[in-house]
């Protein structure tokens, strides 16, 4: 059985979504705070966060920060703004998914549903031969497959090319001629706008928002890094 905490000001809100998850088989807890919401998360086995954004005290925005400090959690922000901006500031906070009220609430068990899935498979992925693993973003070496969130994602040969090379220095920074060198396999000379171009299609992929990238990133005037999370 999977834990689910949801986290939100407003108790009818809390019970309401409590109903629909516990019908699909999940042991909820509930917070009605962020300082709540800390204790339940560092004293049990949660596997998905329903968090509230306007709360007094630390919002939900704080309370993902402090909870990203230590677990990667999926956690699932609501909110009534419906804003792209909002959605991004979320994001760009460790959320993993963004829902606006109102909202379905069949959608939203659903959105649990996927997050669980993902959270409860990792661990076992990571310990496979041959998978490169970053938050959400999963590459296969072994089936030449990326995926996100679960997803497999859709690239060409060169594209994932690159996302492996990159995945496989996570962290590191490296300039468009290493990457040309390491996935066309022959010397770079002028290779950077043909690295860019696929660099910002990979990015349409695998981004949540593209513009605010979480896993693909720019270094100025040095090159790009695939992002450790």
């Amino acid at each position: 059985m999977s834990n689910v905490l949801i986290c939100d000001d407003e108790r009818e809100i809390v019970d309401s979504v409590e109903v629909y998850l516990k019908l699909e088989g999940f042991e909820v807890f509930k917070a009605y705070n962020g300082a709540q919401a800390m204790e339940i998360v560092e004293s049990n086995d949660i596997h998905c966060i329903i968090m509230d954004i306007m709360m007094p005290g630390a919002d939900g925005l704080q309370t993902t920060l402090s909870i990203r400090e230590k677990y990667n959690i999926p956690i699932i922000l609501l909110s009534a703004k419906s804003e792209d901006t909002d959605k991004i500031t979320g994001l760009s906070f460790g959320a993993d998914d963004y829902i606006t009220k109102p909202y379905n609430p069949l959608e939203l068990v659903a959105r649990v549903k996927s997050q669980v899935r993902r959270y409860t498979s990792l661990g076992s992925l990571e310990k496979r031969d041959g998978l490169l693993v970053t938050g959400a973003l999963v590459c296969d070496t072994q089936a030449k497959e990326v995926t996100v969130d679960g997803e497999p994602v859709k690239l060409t040969a060169t594209e994932y090319g690159i996302v492996e090379c990159l995945m496989k220095n996570l962290g590191k920074v490296m300039s468009t001629g290493q990457i040309y060198e390491e996935v066309w396999h022959e010397p770079s000379y002028s290779t950077e706008k043909t690295v860019t171009v696929h660099i910002r299609r990979i990015r349409e992929k695998i981004e949540t928002d593209p513009k605010e990238p979480r896993y693909l990133k720019v270094v100025w005037g040095i090159g790009y890094k695939m992002e450790k999370i």
